[in-house]
């Protein structure tokens, strides 16, 4: 039992996923991973097979067996990414002011012509659309249209080569979020027991139906976190906050998709909505982007790092930077050091919560009014420790978007929510004691926290729990003092 409540270490509250990749695929690194802050793993279902991404699940579970600490997995769809086809000598270089054609095909042998993975492009291209290559660093403008091929002139020139990606900002395309691998992985990832599934390029919160029915038809318990990559998605995304478990804002497509001037203010709204609306929100895409190659990351990314979590984002993750790059370790404690710095100046500007307006929090208004009696009761006493027994963890959730100091342990029976709770800013997962005896909990929670460090004779640990009424499962405060 006392392994699992090594969790304890736990300083930092803003949580980290990293995605897995060749860099840090095996056990032992996963392991080192886990050690230097990880909450979240991401599997990035774009690249590699499915035999590939199972084992990663395997070495995860078993990762998180061996250290005795919840750690959730998140399996990305790729969804309806357009690239280019192949290119003669593999790459073209496009010259301000010339044209260049989209003809049909997966392979272009003319220079100047170019192919899609996405056959439907040339019937839904319109004149005066905008095409962008190489992640926005090539822009075209659609300048004449036949039947069988788009005439573009190159607005912003540089390289462009085979397989690379096309964003289509502004053109509304007839492609689903799911394709069909997207729905065969969704239903393997889904029975496979994975935590969280993310959609890609979604535009309307309907986007979300399809996948939540392969959930529940694979037998799943998975989570949707719906990823913010399309102006569409911006402009409806109100809608898709309520129909989503999580949100993900996907930086890299969206910089391309929208003016990349507009980026941060959109990324502070959607932090804003999000913690109102009760609904985790992770900041993705180039935060350390630098230490693919690096030990240290640049000093704007340091401040990026640092803007995502003075902006409220629940999680930060890691792209490339654990998957491929040569220091995956680092840019995990890296982006920890962050965390614990920003955190101290937001506890230092702290200011009490101010009473939730009940009814945006998805969860029971009487569960709702308790969190929040209970965290203001356990700040006015100095506690050290909250302690939240939850079953699904969104009583856990309801505390965490009060973005309180003090320590709080997300305490559950259940995997399922233990592992949900790991994106949760500021809750520590922890198993529950197998007792139904409230005292009994408490009791044991204390022996171990004070074991770890964490409580010290005198001090103070509020609890919340349930009376077993029907009413609510949460409308009892506990409040015990250590002897």
């Amino acid at each position: 039992m006392s392994s699992q409540f090594a969790n304890f270490s736990r300083t930092s509250r803003t949580k980290i996923v990293a995605t897995v990749g060749p860099a840090c695929a095996n056990l032992a690194q996963l392991i080192d991973l886990i050690r230097a802050g990880v909450d979240v793993f991401r599997i990035n279902t774009a690249h590699g097979s499915r035999e590939e991404h199972q084992s990663r699940i395997d070495a995860i579970r078993q990762a998180s067996q061996r250290l005795g600490v919840p750690v959730a997995i998140l399996v990305d769809l790729a969804g309806p990414k357009i690239r280019l086809g192949e290119l003669p000598g593999d790459e073209l270089q496009c010259l301000p002011g010339q044209h260049v054609r989209f003809v049909r095909g997966r392979q272009s042998t003319i220079p100047g012509e170019l192919t899609t993975t996405y056959d439907p492009l040339i019937d839904e291209l319109e004149l005066g659309d905008n095409v962008m290559l190489a992640d926005g660093l090539v822009s075209l403008k659609v300048v004449n249209k036949t039947p069988d091929a788009v005439v573009c002139q190159v607005v912003q020139g540089g390289t462009v080569r085979s397989r690379q990606g096309v964003n289509l900002p502004g053109v509304k395309l007839k492609v689903p979020a799911l394709t069909e691998r997207d729905r065969e992985n969704a239903a393997w990832a889904a029975a496979a027991g994975v935590d969280f599934l993310g959609l890609s390029f979604v535009r309307s919160a309907e986007d979300l139906q399809p996948l939540r029915r392969i959930i529940v038809q694979s037998g799943g318990f998975a989570q949707i976190v719906a990823k913010i990559e399309k102006p569409e998605a911006v402009a409806n995304i109100e809608s898709i906050v309520a129909a989503a478990d999580a949100i993900m804002i996907a930086r890299g497509d969206l910089g391309v998709e929208i003016d990349i001037a507009q980026v941060p203010v959109v990324q502070k709204r959607i932090i804003d909505l999000c913690n109102r609306a009760g609904k985790p929100v992770i900041v993705a895409t180039q935060m350390l982007e630098s230490m693919h190659t690096s030990r240290l990351p640049t000093r704007a990314e340091a401040t990026d790092v640092a803007n995502a979590i003075l902006d409220g984002a629940d999680a930060c993750m890691l792209s490339g930077e654990t998957a491929v790059g040569q220091f995956p370790q680092q840019a995990v404690e890296m982006m920890h050091r962050i965390a614990l710095a920003t955190e101290d100046v937001l506890r230092q500007q702290y200011r009490p919560c101010a009473q939730p307006a009940f009814g945006a929090d998805p969860a029971h208004p009487i569960t709702q009014a308790t969190t929040w009696a209970a965290a203001m009761l356990a700040e006015q006493l100095d506690a050290k420790l909250l302690v939240v027994a939850t079953a699904s963890g969104r009583t856990a959730l309801s505390i965490s978007k009060q973005r309180r100091f003090v320590y709080t342990v997300g305490l559950s029976y259940s995997e399922i929510t233990l592992r949900r709770m790991c994106l949760y800013w500021g809750v520590v997962p922890l198993r529950a004691p197998e007792s139904d005896d409230l005292a009994a909990v408490l009791q044991r929670v204390v022996g171990e926290a004070q074991a770890a460090g964490r409580l010290q004779p005198g001090e103070r640990v509020v609890l919340i729990g349930g009376t077993g009424l029907p009413v609510s499962r949460h409308n009892m405060i506990v409040v015990h003092e250590l002897r």
